[in-house]
């Protein structure tokens, strides 16, 4: 799979994180978060085809450039219109959309789905662009397995809510594992390729009859199947990273190849932090150590320091984590 993370924004401004994964057999596109100007940065054409807004919170810095994008998108019916976010966000997104006049529109068949994301189940509200977002029509409330949020045929999406003196999302989006058969091993075992191999890959137990001979699945996967891990993405912004939150949020996180995470403040600073339920420098580095990310992309830092500040920030976060960075557009580097 390809994927690639884009930052969206500029440092001490508001931020997004835009993310394409392209299976081969399926493109999809996420937006996480919608600060100010990031819409417009995303543009038009990649607008039309995000295939998810999610949001981590409601508060303004997340979500002032929601109507850039939805004057981009509020009519789409070419696929579904669906945003996620913690509890409450069916509420204020259909007061967003409601603030607008629409007596244009009247009978407009694009419709929007908005997911309120409970630690135990998925909350959905429908509503209509042709009833001027009028009615919020709830839909069956569906029960969460794990912290499954959404998946596609290669993608499994994530959510874990943390604290940031309301609820917060981190979301961690994990390619589905490639389950490749080794090829070269089957004549040595007897055994030509068929419609058998697509079995083996199933889930279960038991027997399975080839050419006249019987085999156990599970010995057979051993021999047959090598399992590669897929790519993964994960995004943590605005919570309070106590040693709680910190044990349970690495596990989620663990092996990610990229960490897209805040860094509001510096080290010397983590009073500050811990009063604005914010993160510091050497707790984001701690975080991805434990995680054992590949690639820590820092983001969403706080208005109070300069630019050149933030070579300063990144050299506490190298220090513990030395394989992170700020996003490339922001030309900073320690």
């Amino acid at each position: 799979m390809a994927l690639t993370v884009e930052v969206l924004g500029e440092p001490g401004r508001d931020n997004a994180a835009y993310v394409r994964a392209d299976s081969g057999r399926e493109l999809v596109r996420l937006l996480f978060d919608c600060g100010e100007g990031t819409a417009a940065q995303l543009g038009r054409a990649e607008a039309q085809a995000v295939d998810a807004l999610l949001f981590s919170h409601l508060h303004m810095d997340h979500v002032a450039g929601f109507d850039s994008f939805f004057r981009m998108v509020y009519s789409r019916t070419g696929r579904p219109n669906i945003i996620y976010g913690p509890a409450g966000t069916a509420e204020i997104m259909q007061h967003r959309m409601r603030g607008f006049l629409w007596n244009l529109e009247e009978g407009d068949p694009a419709v929007w789905d908005v997911v309120d994301v409970l630690p135990d189940r998925l909350e959905r509200a429908r509503m209509r662009l042709g009833e001027a977002f009028a009615q919020r029509y709830p839909q069956p409330a569906q029960p969460r397995q794990g912290a499954l949020v959404w998946q596609t045929p290669s993608l499994r999406l994530e959510a874990l809510q943390l604290d940031h003196r309301t609820a917060s999302l981190a979301y961690v989006l994990r390619e589905r594992p490639r389950l490749h058969v080794r090829a070269e091993r089957l004549p040595e075992l007897g055994l030509a390729p068929g419609p058998w191999l697509q079995r083996l890959k199933q889930p279960g137990e038991g027997e399975i009859a080839i050419g006249g001979r019987s085999f156990e699945l599970a010995s057979l996967r051993a021999e047959l199947i090598v399992v590669e891990q897929g790519q993964s993405f994960a995004y943590c912004t605005d919570f309070l990273l106590d040693a709680a939150a910190l044990e349970r949020l690495a596990p989620a996180l663990a092996g990610c190849d990229t960490l897209v995470c805040e860094c509001q403040y510096r080290a010397a600073d983590a009073e500050l932090a811990a009063r604005n339920f914010h993160m510091t420098a050497p707790q984001v580095a701690e975080l991805a150590r434990r995680a054992g990310v590949a690639d820590l992309i820092l983001f969403h830092v706080s208005d109070r320091y300069r630019r050149d500040d933030l070579a300063g920030m990144l050299a506490e976060v190298r220090a513990i984590f030395p394989a992170a960075r700020f996003p490339a557009h922001w030309a900073i580097d320690g």
